[in-house]
């Protein structure tokens, strides 16, 4: 699902005064997305100076040839130059640029990795799932709803869906367990025909795709009572949290840090499964860039809620990038 940051994301906290204002970028190269964060540190976080985001598709098709395209790696790298211009442009003193799932699981990843570097000079970073799982945390869980009950984190990917458990108690959060499937919207997608004709056909697809990430999950043990907590830092809940708004356009400051019920999250990724490519394609916030991919992410989300049965699951518009940039800045002071 794609990241909804645009050129000029709003602000976070206000300019720290009195102190050098070095900025600091991260860069996210998901399987589907591109995503730059540029910020200078704030007495209460960062101030975002710029942002860039691009729906690249960069594993469009791995899961079948077990490389990345010859197309995808161009939209990457144009992408990705556009990046190169901001950190000159901004004057980044620091920086970080990682790769996830689609990197770690094409032959030519490396191959990739060092092209992005010779054509654009990011130095790209092949991180592991649980230093993604780790950063995502690290970005998002400011907005855990409040409470004392054990909390589930969870990153709907392009290529792969990371789930971190927290430890009960207020105060920083504690891993105390995580996983990482090989699941996320392009390679679910890419499992199960698109275009189908009937309301039918496209129903028992959508079953088919939550099994498939049931089977995943498989026999993973979970707190199932006390009062749970949920929160999603993905593309997948951003854009459903939009829809229960009914916003005719995106808002990050609508959405980010909003708490939707589970119920109304189900029924729309069932209502969303059911409709037709064109008709997803009209929707707001959804469109055609999002159309053959939303249900992919609704099968990996029920699937989670099927394992974790909170009342309410909080939306994050932030992760690793943000993950990132406190990491950056914190090694500064």
């Amino acid at each position: 699902m794609a990241d909804h940051d645009g050129p000029s994301a709003p602000p976070q906290g206000r300019a720290r005064q009195g102190q050098p204002r070095r900025t600091y970028a991260a860069l996210d190269l998901g399987t589907n997305n591109c995503r730059l964060l540029i910020a200078r540190p704030s007495d209460d976080g960062f101030v975002i100076v710029d942002a860039f985001s691009r729906i690249v598709r960069l594993g469009e098709g791995l899961t079948a040839s077990g490389r990345l395209s010859d197309a995808a790696i161009e939209r990457a790298l144009s992408a990705l130059s556009i990046c190169a211009d901001k950190l000159v442009r901004r004057g980044v003193h620091l920086s970080r640029a990682v790769a996830t799932e689609a990197c770690r699981r094409a032959e030519n990843g490396h191959e990739f990795v060092d092209r992005v570097y010779r054509e654009t000079g990011i130095a790209l970073d092949i991180i592991d799932p649980g230093e993604e799982a780790r950063l995502a945390v690290a970005g998002c869980h400011a907005l855990l709803e409040p409470g004392e009950g054990p909390a589930l984190i969870f990153d709907i990917g392009g290529g792969s869906t990371e789930l971190v458990e927290l430890l009960p108690g207020a105060g920083p959060p504690q891993i105390a367990d995580w996983i990482s499937i090989p699941w996320g919207v392009v390679s679910l997608a890419e499992s199960e025909p698109q275009a189908l004709s009937t309301r039918e056909g496209r129903i028992e697809a959508y079953g088919r795709m939550r099994a498939r990430v049931a089977e995943a999950l498989g026999t993973v043990q979970l707190p199932t009572d006390g009062d749970l907590r949920l929160l999603g830092t993905s593309g997948t809940v951003t854009t459903l949290a939009s829809v229960f708004l009914k916003l005719p356009s995106y808002e990050r400051r609508a959405v980010d840090g909003l708490l939707v019920p589970v119920e109304a999250m189900r029924t729309i990724s069932r209502d969303l499964a059911a409709m037709s490519m064109q008709e997803r394609a009209q929707v707001p916030c959804i469109g055609g860039e999002r159309a053959d991919l939303v249900v992919a992410g609704c099968a990996i989300l029920e699937a989670i809620l099927d394992l974790w049965p909170a009342a309410r699951v909080g939306v994050a518009d932030r992760g690793i990038r943000e993950g990132i940039l406190r990491s950056l800045m914190g090694q500064q002071r």
